[in-house]
This record gives C-alpha cells, structure tokens and sequence, in this order.
C-alpha cells in the first residue's frame, strides 16, 4: 500500500506550523521554548498578576498585560504603542534614563530601579521597575513592573520609629546627624539661602536630681513636658521665616535645635533666649511641680568649611562655658576662648613629654640689697622653650603642671639645676660672698614626693651649703599648713635651707601665725609696692601705702623674719622702700629675669645701673 496521502506530517512542516502558532499566540518577542504549548506563554503573559510589557528596541510598547493596565489605572490595550519610558517615568532620572537607553541597545544586560508613578485619578505609587532583554525573531526587551507602595509605607514607618526619640516623640541623635550632614554638603547652601548654619545644644540644669528623687518615670514625663515647649519654640521661631529649626533630643537630657539657612547670630540669640523663657514657667507632672534650668551653647558661622564633628565640638565646648559661668544662661561661641582652651589642652598633654625632652631652662632674676645695691641672691625662674609656642613664661605652664601632677618632675628638675647653678657661681667667685638661689615649691610637691629627701639628695649631688637654698611657698600654701607639709617645712628649716612666703599679703596676711612656722623670708606682693609707683614725680605717695608696708615690715622684724619687695621698677619706689626698712628688692629697676652667663657677670662688677638689663 502506498498510503502517501494519510501518512505522518513531516518533521519540517511539524516545525514551520508550531512557528506560525507560536507568532500568532506568542508576545512578539518572547520566544517559547521547544516543546511547550504555544498558546502558554500568551496566557501565562496575559494572567501573570506581575504587570508587564513587551518594548521594541525603539521603545514603543509592543504588547502589555491587563496587571500593568490595571496599575497605571488604564486598559492593557490603549499601552500598545505607547513610549514605555513615559509609564514609568524614566526620563525623569538620568541614571535610570542613561542606564534604560543602554539596555535598549544591547549595551546592558539589566536595569531595576524605583521610581514613584502618578494614576490617572491622582494617586502615586512605589514600584519597582526591572528592565531586562529578550531574544527572538523579533528582539525587545520585557519591562516588568511591581507595586513597591505598602512596603515603602513600612519602611517608612520603621524608619520613623528608628529615627524618634520614644519619650519626646522627637527626632533622635541618629536623624539629627543625618539632617546636620545634608545642610553641610556643597549642594546644600551653594543653590540658595543664606549658606549659614546655627546650633542650639541645651541641657537641662539638675535633671540627673529628678530622676534620683522621683523616678524615671517621673522624668520621662518632663522630658516629654519639655520637648512640647521646645516644639513650640522653634514653631514660633520658624513663623515667616524660611524654615523652623529641628528641635531633637540627643540622649540623656540633651537638646538640640538645628537652624539651617540662618541669618546670624542674632537669630540664634533670639532662639536661646526664647528657649530659656520657655523652660523658666514650672512644669505640673503627676501632681508635682517641678521647676527646672537649662544651659545652652551657641553656635553659628558660614556653612563652607564646617563639618558636623568640628559644629558638635564647637557646641559642646560652649555649653560647658554656659555650666561654668553659673548654668541657667546661654553662651555664645568664642574662638579665642576656644584657642585658649585648645592651647591650653596642647599644653597639658605636651608637659611631661617635655620635661624628657629637655625643653625647660632657667633664667634668674637678681634679690638687691636694699641698703648697698649688691646682688645677695637670685630667684630661679622657669622657662618653656616649646617647639609651636615658642618660649613660655610660667603663668602660662604652672597651673597645668600642679593639675596634672607633672610639677613633680618638674619642680625636682629645676630643684637641682638652680643648685648646681648656684654651687657653679659659687666656685667661679671664690672670693667674694656666695649668693643664694631661691627656688619655688609647689604645694602639690610636699604632698605628692618626699621634698625633703629631694632637697637633700640635691644638695648632696651638687655640694651646695644649705644656707644657699631658698624655697618659696605661697601664701595660702603655707598658712595654716599642719602634718605633713608643717612637717616638710620643719626638716627642711632644720636642714638649714631657708623658707620663704612669696607673694604676702594677698592671703590670709596673718602674722602672728608666722611665729609658729619656720619661715625666714617675707616677700611682699607686687600689688603694695605697684602703690609706691606715680608717673609725675611732683606726685605725692599716698601715706597709707607707706603706712601699711611699714607696718608689715615692722612687724616682720620682729618675729626675726626678712623682708623682699617684689615689682621694684624705679628709683622713687626703691628709696621709699629702703626709707620704711626694706631688706632686699627684686624687679626691673635692677634686672629682668636673664641668663645664668649674665648673672656671672653681676657678680662679676656688683654694680647696677637703673633699667640695665
């Protein structure tokens, strides 16, 4: 049998029918694959809830399903040949744009970004949009669309609840930051406004008290309370203005109201000044009425070159200035206060580096004998030879070594350099009377180290006499010392070195104490001998002056003690001194504090010339 007419369909035609089937079901563009049912992947597109369209590589939509009709508030069939860019809104980014342009050509395998896209009845919606290439007869690429709105909506709610304080509501440390960063960038102040940035960092005076005393549930209450007045503040600060100042709490009981676009300082004075007003009323919490301060730092300067740490830095610094100056006030931001503290800081951590480093010296300055204008001894006088500041006089250094307990080290440094220095001029003059060397002691040096075994051992390693040492100890150092410094100071009297009280009469001025201590040495303040001083000399000393130091004087005589005057700077003072009994004199009448080459030659002619260096 033959049978040619009812036998099998060739392969070929098989294959040229399921082609045609497949164009005539299949996306134009979307090529199935071997062996499934052409009329699948037509239902598959059409019934797919993930809207979708197929896009020619001119951009024109070439087939879309009812989802992506039914998103864009639209038939699935009206989008046949619409540009697919215009849907989504492409053109509107020009990362997405450039990035869409460049899968259309074959140049980029894939594109997904978000894009918000407006309904025909008004409303918008998150989607995200996932563009990626196809291949068949008739290439294009597939654009799939997916509605994003309900988890940006939680998204944004966990970010508010990540970014706002729980007690206050308010926004937290984190968004504040982030608010502070943004106003900083270029972008932010070069495209308009004033390009200035303010700060008010408040903190609230003895909140700490609250919480011991009442709770904390009592103090979340009032930091609620008082997060509602600061929102009221900056609403009325920000009315007909630009914008209204953030108001957010930083932790603890820390505040802080962030002005962007400011117009100077006295904008954010107005805003502190409105802050404490607000905070001064009493707070009624929980049948309690609590009243509170606070204290506020002020900050405010040009945007450009500001980053968010040196404004924080800046603003904490100033608020610690508002607590010192006794809290309940704002303070306004001080760059020479700030450079003072920061070179203040510098010097600190910079002081026993330097003691290794050999930095310090000593200069001396000349004790006259007030009677024969001979050179009778020197006060050693320190001397920072810094690398940045250059040479430091110790009103500069002292107080920060007695802080920080360097004055140790230090004060047994200059110990022994003046003794060795004294025991040198010594030996270099061998025939005429030796000169003393005074040295200053801070308190701190008693109670810290063993002064007298340093004393000694200083003596010892310099072979200097006793009698040749001199310790001067303040005032207030040495009245009313008992234990261990009255002790120290006994041994050191019994040793044969010489106490002296510097700067008397600034202090307790209580001479009959003196008596009981073993002191040598009175040196007058400054401030009584200045008295002396008159700029025409038909002037007349007052007589009180004269009468008051005299008194003094007298009185030291007395009790066996000697008598320096500090600050002799001319020749009237110097002889209204010596008229009244005074001992020895120390000032620039005889010598500004110099070096030890210059007191060998004093020493060398004992003579003195007035306002001779």
């Amino acid at each position: 049998m033959s049978g040619t007419s009812e036998g099998p369909t060739p392969a070929a035609d098989l294959d040229r029918s399921a082609v045609t089937e497949s164009d005539k079901s299949t996306p134009p563009g979307a090529r199935p694959r071997a062996g499934a049912p052409p009329h699948t992947y037509r239902s598959v597109f059409t019934a797919a809830p993930l809207a979708m369209a197929v896009v020619d590589r001119g951009g024109l939509v070439v087939s879309a399903n009812d989802a992506l009709g039914e998103l864009l508030g639209t038939d699935a069939a009206a989008l046949t040949g619409r540009v697919a860019a215009d849907l989504v809104d492409l053109a509107s980014d020009a990362r997405a744009w450039h990035a869409y342009r460049e899968v259309l050509r074959g140049r980029q395998a894939r594109l997904r970004c978000t894009r918000r896209v407006k309904q025909p009845d008004g409303r918008s919606v998150w989607v995200q949009v996932t563009i990626s290439p196809l291949t068949g007869p008739e290439e294009g690429i597939l654009l799939s669309v997916a509605d994003i709105s309900a988890r940006r909506e939680l998204q944004a709610r966990l970010r508010h609840l990540q970014m706002h304080d729980p007690v206050t509501r308010l926004p937290n440390r984190t968004l504040f930051f982030e608010r502070l960063t943004a106003a900083l960038e270029t972008d932010a102040y070069e495209q308009g406004g004033t390009g200035r940035i303010g700060l008010c960092y408040l903190d609230l005076d003895g909140f700490q008290a609250v919480n011991d005393t009442l709770g904390h549930r009592v103090g979340d209450r009032l930091l609620a309370a008082v997060a509602e007045r600061l929102s009221r503040v900056a609403d009325e600060a920000g009315s007909g203005r630009a914008g209204t100042p953030l108001v957010a709490r930083l932790g603890g009981d820390e505040f802080a109201l962030l002005v962007e676009d400011s117009t100077g300082t006295d904008q954010l004075a107005e805003l502190a000044e409105a802050t404490l007003t607000a905070l001064r009323d009493p707070f009624d919490l929980m049948g309690r009425r609590l009243s509170l301060t606070a204290s506020i730092g002020v900050v405010e300067r040009h945007a450009a070159g500001t980053t968010a740490t040196g404004l924080m830095q800046a603003a904490d610094t100033t608020l610690y200035w508002a607590k010192a100056d006794g809290k309940g006030r704002w303070t306004l931001f001080d760059p020479e206060r700030n450079a003072h503290r920061m070179t203040r800081q510098a010097l600190s951590s910079a002081l026993r580096p330097a003691i290794d480093r050999g930095e310090f010296i000593l200069d001396y300055q000349p004790l006259v004998g007030m009677e024969d204008g001979r050179l009778r001894g020197v006060e050693a006088l320190v001397r920072w030879h810094h690398p940045q500041f250059g040479t430091l006089t110790p009103n500069r250094f002292i107080a920060l070594a007695e802080e920080d307990g360097s004055i140790v080290p230090l004060g047994r440094w200059a110990l022994v350099t003046a003794c060795r220095q004294a025991r040198r001029w010594q030996l270099d003059q061998p025939g005429g009377p030796p000169i003393f060397v005074s040295v200053n002691v801070a308190v701190r040096q008693i109670w810290d180290s063993d002064l007298v075994a340093d004393v000694a051992d200083a003596l010892a390693r310099t072979e200097l006499a006793p009698h040749l040492l001199q310790l001067e100890l303040t005032e207030s150092a040495v009245m009313g010392s008992a234990g261990r410094p009255l002790e120290a100071l006994q041994a050191l009297s019994d040793m044969g070195v010489r106490i002296a009280i510097d700067d008397f009469g600034t202090g307790y001025s209580n001479l009959a104490y003196l008596s009981r201590l073993p002191v040598s040495v009175l040196k007058l303040d400054g401030s009584f001998v200045r008295g002396f001083q008159y700029d025409d000399p038909g002037d007349q000393p007052n007589p009180a002056d004269e009468v008051v130091v005299e008194a003094m004087i007298q009185l030291a005589h007395r009790l066996g003690l000697t008598v320096t005057a500090e600050c002799v700077e001319t020749s009237a003072q110097a002889n209204r001194l010596r008229h009244i009994g005074c001992d020895t004199g120390q000032g620039w009448l005889y010598s500004r504090p110099v070096s030890p080459d210059r007191i060998s030659e004093l020493l060398a002619t004992q003579s003195y010339a007035v306002g001779n260096p």
